[in-house]
C-alpha cells in the first residue's frame, strides 16, 4: 500500500505506522517478519535516528514502495556523506545540505499515491534536515574516524578520498577544447570547512611526509589499476599540473567517470554530460492540430524528428556522422557524443515513425500513453535511443488547461442553480465544464468537507439548461439522501428519479419509460438492472468511485459496460491500496490511456528497477484528476475552521417496518392514556425511535450490528474509510452507552486497528490516560464516546473529524462535545458530520431547530425532549410518522 498520510505523519505528527506490504506477501520468511518487527519497533521508539539508520541497510524487496522511498532518500544521503572528500577534516561542520538538483531527482521517484500532494519540496528538505541532525550527534561523539563509523555500520560503504577531477570546456582552444585539473581537500587555519587547491600543492604539503602523500593519492592509484589514461598521467607527472585535452581524451576521461567514482574520486564535469542534455533522441510531436472530433478516440497529427540535445538534426546529417570517428563532436555548438551503433537504431526508428505519421491512427489517448513509453505501444526499436514526446500546440494547450483549471474563464452558474460557488468550486466547476466539452474522463478527488457535490449539481443544471439530455449517478445507498437535499436547495427544478428499492427491482422499466434529466441510482441496483445498459447516456457520473476499483468484479465490469459520452469519477481517494485501483478507475474515465490490464502491471512491476516512472505516471494522469486539499495555502483562507456537514442516511428496510410498526402501536396507545403515563409513553418512543435509527439491534436488544441492517452504519463507513485512508483521527459521539461498544467493534474493521471508548462508566483516572493515549504518539484513529461524558472537559485536538452519530436535539450540548476537537491546540480544520435519518424524527427535528422558531429556540433548550409530550395527538404522530417534512 503507497500511503502518504503515515508517511507525512512520521515527520510531520507524531503518528506513525510502518507501511510494509502485508506479511502474507509470497516469499514472506519468518527472518522478514522479525526484521520487520524489529524496526518497527526502533521506528516507534526513535523514529529520526531510526530513519538515519535505516539508509545503511541494503536494498529491501519486500518494502512497500513508501517505506522503499524512505529507504531511497536515506540511502541517498548516507551516500553523500560517503562521498565528501573533506569528511575527516570537516566531520559534522562537513555541508550536507540538499541541492536544488538532489531534489528534483528525488522529486522523479516519488511512488504515486495518497496524499503525494504533501510530499513537496518542502517536506523533502525537512527530512533531509532532520538527517542531517541525525549525523551531526552521532560523528560527534564517535571517537574514530567518519570512515570507520561508516563502514562499521556498511561494510560495502565506498568512502571518497580527498581527490577532485575537474574537466571544463576550453571554447577559445579549436586542438585542445577541453582542460582538466586535480585538486584536494586540504585544512585551513580555522579548522573546520575544508579548502581545494590545486594537486600538485600536495607534493610542497607533503614533502617530508611521503606516507601521508602516498594516503592521499591512494584513490588515484585505484583509478589507475583500472584507467590507462590515469596510470599515464601519473607516470609521466603531467596529474599534477592543469592540462588541455583533446576531445579524444575528453571522451576517454567522460566515459572512465564510473571508475574514478568506483575508485573514491570525486568529478566535477559539464552538465550536459551527467545529465544527458546532448543526447541524440528521438522526438514524436503529437497534436499540433486540433482533430476532427473529441474524446479520447480522436486521431491526432503525429510528426517525428532527430534532435541532438535542442537541435534538429536531419537524416542527411545523422549520415554524414556515420562516416567520422566515434567520440565527441561538437554540433551545432554543442558537444555530443557520437556512437555509430545509436545513430543507426535513431535512423531505423525514425523510418519506423515516418510510416506510422503517414497511416494517421493515433489517438489521443495513444498519445498521452506515449508518456509511460513508446516502443510497446508503436513497435519503434528504440535500444539506447531516448525517445521523447512532445505536444503540439493545440495537445499542449488543452493538457495545460486541464492541468491548471485556475486559468480557465469561469463563468457564473446558470441562473437556475441556486448557490454561490465558493472561488476553488467555481474553479472545479469551470473545469468539469471543459472536460465534459472535450468528452474526457475527469476525476474529482477534491478533499472531503470541500463541496464536490455542488461542483457537480452546478454543472448538471448548467447541461441540463444548455442541452438537456439524460445523466445517471451512482453512488451507494447510503447517499441518496444527501444527493436528494442538495439537489433540492441548490437545483430545485433538476428533474429527478431514484431507482432504489423493491418498487425499482421488480419494474425498473415504468420507473424508467418516462425519462428524466438525471437518474440516481445504487452500486448495488446498477448490476441488477440490465435496463440501465440499453440506454445511451450523455453522462455517467460514480459517487465514491473507489467502489470500482477491483476489475474483476461483477459490479466493476458492469459498469463500465454502460454506454456514456462522457463520464466523472467523484473520489476523495483515487488510490486506496495499489496502482491498480489507479488503473481501473481510469478505465473507467478514459479506456485505453492507461493501456490493458497486463501492460500497466507490467509497467507497474518495473517501477521497483526505475522508480523515475512514477514521475511519468504522473504526469500522464493527472491532468485529468483535480483534487484540491483543504491544507492548500488557496483553499484553507476560504474556508471557516469548523465545517459542519449534514448526513442523511436512509433507513434500511429493516428499520423501516421497525420503525413504522412502533408508530402504528404507539397510535393506538395514545388513545387509552393520559397525564403523567402519557408522557412516560411517548418520551420511551422517542427513545425506541432513536434506537431504530441507529441500529435495530440496538432496539430490539440484539448484539450482532450488521452493517447494512442500518443506514447510519453504512454512511460512517462511508466517511471512515477516507478518514482511515488520510490516516487522520475521528470522535464519534452517541447519546446511548449501549452503542459505545457496537461502534467500536464496528470502527475496529474499518481502521484495522482498535481505538478507545469513553463513557459515563469510565473511571475519572481513566479518562486522563485514555486522553494522553488518543494525543499521543501512537496512531490511534478513533475514539468513541457517549455524549455526556465526553461532552466537555476534555482535550481531544488529536482528532480533526467529529460524527455525531446520534442527534442530542440541542445545539448548545453538541457544540460542547464538538469542542474536544475545536479547540485551542487545534492546528488543522475540524470535519463535523452530523447524522439525521432521512424522513424521520431526526430529520424533521432538526428541521425545527435549522428554522430556529420559537419552539426550537426557546423549549427545546429550556426542556430537551420533553416538550414534545405537549403536542396532541394529531400533532405528534405527525411529527413521529416517516415521510418528508
Amino acid at each position: 500500500m503507497t500511503d502518504y498520510t503515515e508517511l507525512i505523519a512520521s515527520f510531520t505528527k507524531d503518528d506513525f505506522i510502518l507501511d510494509y506490504e502485508p506479511v502474507a506477501k509470497k516469499g514472506f520468511t519468518e527472518e522478514k517478519r522479525n526484521f520487520e518487527q524489529a524496526w518497527q519497533a526502533q521506528f516507534r521508539a526513535h523514529k529520526d535516528q531510526t530513519l538515519f539508520y535505516f539508509g545503511f541497510q541494503d536494498e529491501l524487496d519486500f518494502l512497500s514502495p513508501t517505506m522503499a522511498f524512505l529507504h531511497r532518500i536515506t540511502t541517498e544521503f548516507v551516500r553523500k556523506i560517503a562521498a565528501q572528500p573533506d569528511l575527516e577534516i570537516s566531520r559534522e561542520n562537513t555541508d550536507l545540505s540538499v541541492s536544488a538538483d538532489e531534489i528534483a531527482e528525488i522529486r522523479k521517484i516519488i511512488p504515486f499515491g495518497n496524499g503525494m500532494a504533501h510530499v513537496n519540496d518542502g517536506w523533502l528538505v525537512g527530512i533531509w534536515e532532520r538527517l542531517t541532525h541525525v549525523y551531526q550527534e552521532a560523528i560527534k561523539a564517535y571517537p574514530g574516524t567518519v570512515a570507520a563509523f561508516l563502514t562499521e555500520h556498511h561494510a560495502g560503504i565506498n568512502v571518497a578520498g580527498r581527490i577532485f577531477f575537474h574537466l571544463v570546456e576550453n571554447s577559445e582552444d579549436e586542438r585542445y577544447p577541453f582542460a582538466f585539473l586535480a585538486t584536494y581537500a586540504t585544512k585551513p587555519e580555522d579548522g573546520k570547512k575544508a579548502l581545494h587547491t590545486p594537486l600538485k600543492n600536495a607534493l610542497r604539503e607533503y614533502q617530508n611526509q611521503p606516507e601521508k602523500l602516498i594516503q592521499l593519492l591512494s584513490t588515484v592509484s585505484r583509478a589507475a589499476d583500472s584507467s590507462g589514461f590515469i596510470s599515464e598521467l601519473m607516470e609521466s607527472g603531467e596529474l599534477f599540473s592543469p592540462l588541455r585535452l583533446t576531445a579524444r581524451d575528453a571522451t576517454v576521461f567522460l566515459t572512465e567517470i564510473p571508475l574514478y567514482e568506483e575508485a573514491g574520486i570525486m568529478c566535477r564535469i559539464p552538465n550536459w554530460w551527467r545529465r544527458k542534455t546532448n543526447q541524440l533522441r528521438l522526438n514524436l510531436t503529437v497534436g499540433e492540430k486540433e482533430p476532427a472530433k473529441v474524446g479520447m478516440d480522436a486521431i491526432l497529427s503525429f510528426k517525428p524528428s532527430l534532435f541532438f540535445g535542442d537541435a534538429a538534426i536531419s537524416k542527411e546529417e545523422i549520415q554524414g556522422l556515420l562516416a567520422e570517428t566515434q567520440g565527441l563532436a561538437l554540433i551545432k555548438g554543442k558537444w555530443v557524443e557520437i556512437d555509430h551503433q545509436q545513430l543507426q537504431a535513431a535512423l531505423a526508428a525514425l523510418s519506423k515513425a515516418e510510416a506510422l505519421a503517414d497511416r494517421q491512427e493515433l489517438t489521443l489517448a495513444q498519445a498521452m500513453r506515449l508518456e509511460l513509453g513508446s516502443q510497446e505501444l508503436l513497435g519503434i526499436p528504440t535500444t539506447g535511443l531516448e525517445v521523447h514526446v512532445s505536444t503540439g500546440d493545440w495537445l499542449r494547450h488543452v493538457k495545460e488547461t486541464m492541468a491548471n483549471p485556475e486559468t480557465l474563464r469561469g463563468h457564473k452558474p446558470v441562473p437556475s442553480f441556486h448557490g454561490e460557488l465558493r472561488p476553488y468550486q467555481q474553479t472545479g466547476y469551470d473545469w468539469l465544464k471543459y472536460m465534459v466539452d472535450l468528452r474526457l474522463g475527469a476525476c474529482l478527488a477534491d478533499d472531503m468537507g470541500l463541496g464536490k457535490t455542488v461542483e457537480i449539481i452546478a454543472l448538471l443544471e448548467h447541461l441540463r439548461s444548455r442541452q438537456g439530455g439524460r445523466v445517471l449517478l451512482i453512488l451507494p445507498a447510503s447517499l441518496i439522501g444527501n444527493w436528494q437535499k442538495e439537489i433540492a436547495k441548490f437545483a430545485p427544478s433538476m428533474p429527478v428519479g431514484v431507482l432504489h428499492g423493491p418498487a425499482a427491482a421488480k419494474h425498473p422499466q415504468a420507473l424508467l419509460a418516462d425519462p428524466v434529466f438525471l437518474t440516481i441510482t445504487t452500486y448495488g441496483m446498477a448490476v441488477r438492472l440490465a435496463e440501465l445498459g440499453a440506454i445511451s447516456w450523455d453522462l455517467i457520473i460514480l459517487d465514491e468511485a473507489q467502489a470500482i476499483k477491483n476489475p474483476g468484479t461483477k459490479r466493476t465490469k458492469t459498469i463500465k459496460g454502460l454506454t456514456a459520452k462522457t463520464r466523472i469519477a467523484m473520489t476523495g481517494t483515487p488510490i486506496e491500496n495499489h496502482l491498480s485501483d489507479l488503473w481501473s478507475l481510469f478505465d473507467f474515465l478514459d479506456g485505453g490511456l492507461l493501456g490493458s490490464a497486463k501492460a500497466f502491471t507490467g509497467f507497474t512491476k518495473g517501477l521497483k528497477k526505475d522508480p523515475g516512472g512514477y514521475t511519468k505516471l504522473r504526469n500522464l494522469v493527472n491532468p485529468f484528476i483535480l483534487r484540491r486539499l483543504k491544507t492548500d495555502e488557496s483553499i484553507i483562507s476560504d474556508l471557516p475552521d469548523k465545517i459542519e456537514i449534514k448526513e442523511y442516511p436512509l433507513l434500511s428496510k429493516k428499520q423501516m417496518v421497525l420503525y413504522q410498526n412502533l408508530v402504528k402501536e404507539l397510535a393506538q396507545k395514545i388513545e387509552e392514556t393520559v397525564g403523567i403515563a402519557r408522557k412516560g409513553l411517548v418520551l420511551a418512543s422517542i427513545i425506541k425511535l432513536k434506537q431504530i435509527c441507529n441500529h435495530p439491534d440496538q432496539y430490539l436488544g440484539q448484539d450482532l450490528y450488521k452493517p447494512d441492517h442500518s443506514g447510519k452504519f453504512e454512511m460512517l463507513a462511508s466517511i471512515c474509510e477516507t478518514i482511515y485512508e488520510k490516516r487522520e483521527r475521528v470522535l464519534v459521539f452517541t447519546q446511548f452507552k449501549e452503542m459505545t461498544e457496537p461502534l467500536s467493534r464496528f470502527l475496529e474493521a474499518i481502521f484495522h486497528r482498535p481505538g478507545l471508548v469513553l463513557h459515563g462508566g469510565t473511571p475519572v483516572a481513566k479518562r486522563t490516560e485514555l486522553v494522553e493515549t488518543f494525543n499521543g504518539e501512537a496512531y490511534i484513529p478513533f475514539m468513541v464516546l457517549s455524549l455526556k461524558a465526553g461532552g466537555v472537559g476534555l482535550n481531544l485536538t488529536g482528532a480533526n473529524n467529529v460524527i455525531h452519530f446520534d442527534r442530542w436535539w440541542n445545539p448548545a450540548v453538541e457544540n460542547q462535545a464538538t469542542d474536544r476537537a475545536f479547540r485551542i491546540g487545534q492546528t488543522r480544520d475540524v470535519m463535523v458530520h452530523k447524522f439525521i435519518t432521512a424522513g424521520t424524527i431526526e430529520e424533521k427535528i432538526d428541521a425545527m431547530i435549522e428554522e430556529k422558531n420559537q419552539l426550537a429556540g426557546d423549549i427545546i433548550k429550556a426542556s430537551g425532549e420533553s416538550w414534545i409530550t405537549e403536542l396532541d395527538n394529531q400533532q405528534l404522530l405527525k411529527l413521529l410518522s416517516l415521510g418528508g417534512i
